[in-house]
């Protein structure tokens, strides 16, 4: 028996030291994304039969689309910067079809497709990244919404790192991601968590409580039918019937519209114009970051610009923000001068950038910190 077992086994080491050595794919040693000690990424894919490659990322604005070199091994790839410290998010075009990174295990999800991220460090860490502070939770809640036809939908809520050791309640912002993104947008992409825990940590800012809600309330890149609802109509009943009751009911939230703000980005400053400002008696703070400004402002809140001695009492933060180099900035000036017009008191702050991310981030940690003093 001892004899069988050894020679089966001198055979199997044979035959295992005969067969040909399989050489490591090209996927399996690839490096992509590849950060620098000088902030420029280089980004590569295999892509050997392709005949074109190109890459799209947040940081463009107006742009060219970058083109990427191929190899001798069909590797094609692209040196761009220096980039400021950030999270950026990007994606391949190869020959007309876009695709992640494929060996880049930080994804991007959207409400359709997907692409990756990449992060851009210094040597002192950064407003938005993890540091040695306390640190708050985040957790997916899922609702069965009223508004929206019985479907189930999540809302991530942070709470800050006392929560559970207090029994004390505390305000919430809720906080609204763009087009295109989904209700993990602000936490996965925009580290609203982290950039709450450093401000809370450097006592800038009160506790609070972050609710992070789904913005798509009516299925994505599905036009509208004839007469029916929008989908930042139906979002506003959901946000209102749905989605802060939920968070009202399951966490300890201080009563009162002088305990709820309200902001988003893009599509969500939008929607955080329109439901915050049209309900006054629910938020005491609103901000637009490079909002999409609805274009019937001044009709729609015809009544709240024409008493601004009352909209002033009502409101404690109006903040609108947007990067100049941002396609849609004339938006949110064009806001500001009507609200000046009118002597709506509000903070205006453009500042250097694009529409993304690195933006988003750096009105959040300017924001936050104007709530619930």
């Amino acid at each position: 028996m001892y004899r069988s077992l050894l020679l089966a086994a001198v055979c199997a080491t044979a035959a295992l030291a005969q067969a040909p050595r399989r050489e490591p794919a090209v996927n399996d040693t690839l490096q992509s994304p590849e950060v620098s000690s000088d902030h420029r990424v280089t980004f590569r894919v295999f892509a050997p039969r392709a005949s074109e490659v190109t890459l799209t990322g947040d940081w463009l604005g107006s742009t060219p689309t970058p083109k990427l070199s191929k190899d001798e091994r069909g590797v094609w790839s692209v040196t761009l910067g220096p980039f400021e410290p950030s999270i950026y998010i990007y994606s391949f075009n190869v020959d007309g079809v876009a695709i992640p990174d494929p060996v880049n295990p930080r994804i991007k999800l959207r409400a359709r497709t997907s692409a990756s991220m990449v992060e851009v460090k210094d040597d002192t860490p950064a407003f938005w990244e993890a540091r040695d502070v306390p640190h708050g939770a985040v957790e997916i809640n899922w609702e069965k919404s009223k508004a929206i036809g019985g479907e189930t939908r999540a809302i991530w809520i942070y709470t800050p790192p006392d929560y559970a050791k207090t029994t004390r309640r505390y305000p919430v912002l809720y906080l609204l991601h763009g087009s295109n993104d989904t209700a993990a947008g602000w936490t996965m992409a925009g580290n609203a968590n982290f950039v709450l825990d450093n401000l809370l940590a450097d006592g800038k800012a009160q506790p609070m409580i972050v609710a992070m809600p789904f913005g798509h309330a009516t299925p994505f890149g599905v036009p509208v039918p004839q007469g029916g609802v929008t989908n930042d109509a139906l979002f506003e009943e959901y946000l209102l019937k749905d989605a802060i009751p939920t968070v009202e009911s399951r966490y300890r939230v201080s009563p009162g519209h002088e305990n709820r703000a309200i902001a988003g980005l893009s599509m969500g400053g939008g929607q955080s114009l329109r439901i915050g400002l049209g309900h006054l008696d629910l938020f005491s703070a609103v901000a637009s970051f490079s909002g999409a400004v609805p274009a019937d402002f001044e009709t729609r809140f015809a009544a709240l610009l024409q008493d601004a001695k009352g909209t002033n009492q009502k409101i404690k933060t109006l903040f609108i923000g947007c990067g100049q180099q941002d396609s849609i900035f004339g938006r949110s000036k064009n806001l500001s001068e009507l609200l000046t017009k009118y002597q709506v008191r509000h903070t205006f702050h453009p500042i250097d950038g694009v529409h993304n991310y690195t933006v988003w981030r750096k009105y959040l940690a300017e924001y936050a910190p104007l709530l619930f003093r």
